[in-house]
């Protein structure tokens, strides 16, 4: 076929047979822009403008025209063709291509997920472990706040018994009424227990707080714990999800990031964060119960050293008190004998000086008669001389008598006042004694045991 001479718009490019399938281009085909052609109106010889024509005159192709326009549709057509194939090609890679990074992202996914479980996984793991120690742990914490509350308790019957003592020992009587060894030891032995119970009910506080916030850390914990199961009940489920299952559908909504969404980094923290401060409060909680078992241990071995050290100050007291009634009664005993041998030398003197009476009265008689004697006959003769000095003996005898007497009675006098004495510094110590031995020893028996002050009974 020929190809036609010239154009409106310039020769023609060469025909395509269309018998052989193009080769493809390189270049990628574009759009052709759509051209105008203007038919040419013959005016030569051979033209048809006259009258016979006028009604053929109408704007008609040329036959160059007619074959570009055929030209442009075969290559249109070729265009649409190779646009289509390769269309076609690009169109099957990308399924290929999209299918498997479709596949590779589930996988991945799939795979995120996974790790994302064993991560959940350790994080509740790590948790329940120490919600299961910080539960323990709490719990030894109650067997010992339990502990000192007994021993809180028990301290009362100590206390009750000190000051019971120091009361009772009051009621001693002068001169036994004494600030002694026993009063002073009672009296730090109140003092004592007074501090003890002061440390006590501080410990129970304390411990009262390190319980609460156990549990609140506890509950944190578990809060934390139940959320990391839910989260690993929806990623072990989002984990199992297939092409294929029948529960999956479009959320186009949930392809987002919450505003509010922790990162891995603070999602770790968090836990971490909530496992140390429970691992804190246990260990403080294990230093406490130490603490709370060194303290029961320090309290009773004091209480029940102080309480050795009354006892022994009672008993060196009674032992003292007990010597002390021994030697009054003995002194007693030589005093009573003694009053009786002075009534008896009273009785003697008084029997002595009876006897002087007759004597007395001879004597006197005598001189009064020898008186009477007549004129001369009244002579200081040695007979008269003799009665006047016996007279004078006889009353001198009398008077010294008389004395001794006095003396004796004096002496007897006061020998009753010792008696009385005695007898009431006898009484004093046997009450002293009844008190510190039948009313204080006797109670102190009442004394709690070691076991019991450090809070196991």
């Amino acid at each position: 076929m020929e190809h036609p001479e010239g154009s409106p718009s310039g020769p023609a490019p060469a025909r395509v047979p269309l018998t052989k399938e193009p080769a493809p281009q390189s270049v990628p085909a574009t759009q052709l822009p759509m051209k105008v052609y203007e038919a040419a109106l013959k005016t030569g010889p051979d033209s048809s403008s006259g009258l016979a024509t006028a009604g053929f005159r109408t704007a008609k192709y040329l036959p160059p025209e007619w074959h570009q326009s055929n030209y442009n549709l075969y290559h249109k057509a070729f265009a649409s063709c190779e646009e289509s194939e390769r269309n076609r090609d690009e169109a099957k890679e990308l399924s290929e291509s999209t299918a498997a990074t479709t596949e590779r992202a589930q996988k991945d996914s799939t795979a995120a997920l996974g790790q994302r479980l064993q991560d959940i996984h350790f994080w509740k793991t790590e948790l329940q472990k120490e919600i299961e120690e910080l539960d323990a742990e709490t719990s030894l914490l109650a067997a010992q706040k339990l502990r000192l509350e007994r021993a809180l308790d028990a301290t009362e019957v100590p206390y009750a018994i000190a000051t019971d003592n120091l009361q009772c020992r009051e009621r001693r009587q002068p001169p036994d009424l004494v600030c002694d060894e026993v009063e002073r030891e009672l009296l730090k032995e109140a003092e004592l227990i007074r501090n003890i119970q002061e440390l006590l009910k501080r410990t129970l506080m304390q411990a009262s707080n390190q319980m609460r916030l156990n549990r609140d850390h506890k509950e944190v914990c578990e809060m934390d714990w139940s959320d990391k199961v839910e989260t690993y009940n929806i990623d072990d489920k989002c984990g199992r999800y297939k092409n294929q299952s029948t529960n999956i559908q479009f959320h186009p909504s949930s392809v987002k990031f919450e505003e509010s969404a922790s990162t891995p980094e603070t999602w770790a923290k968090f836990s971490h964060d909530n496992i140390y401060r429970a691992e804190r409060e246990r260990l403080a909680s294990v230093n406490l119960r130490a603490l709370i078992d060194n303290i029961l241990h320090d309290v009773s071995e004091d209480l029940r050293m102080q309480c050795a050290a009354v006892n022994e100050a009672f008993a060196k007291r009674c032992l003292e008190l007990d010597d002390t009634k021994h030697k009054l009664e003995h002194h007693l005993k030589g005093t009573l004998k003694e009053i009786g041998d002075q009534e008896a030398n009273i009785v003697a003197l008084k029997q002595a000086i009876r006897d002087k009476e007759g004597p007395m009265k001879v004597a006197q008689t005598r001189l009064y008669d020898r008186s009477f004697r007549p004129n001369v006959e009244l002579c200081r003769d040695a007979a008269q001389f003799r009665l006047i000095s016996e007279v004078e003996e006889l009353t001198e005898s009398i008077e010294s008598l008389k004395k001794k007497l006095r003396e004796a009675e004096q002496s007897l006098r006061n020998l009753e006042d010792t008696r009385m004495n005695l007898e009431k510094e006898i009484a004093v110590k046997t009450n002293s004694i009844f008190i510190d031995r039948q009313k204080c020893m006797a109670h102190r028996t009442r004394y709690p045991t070691v076991l019991k002050l450090a809070g196991y009974r």
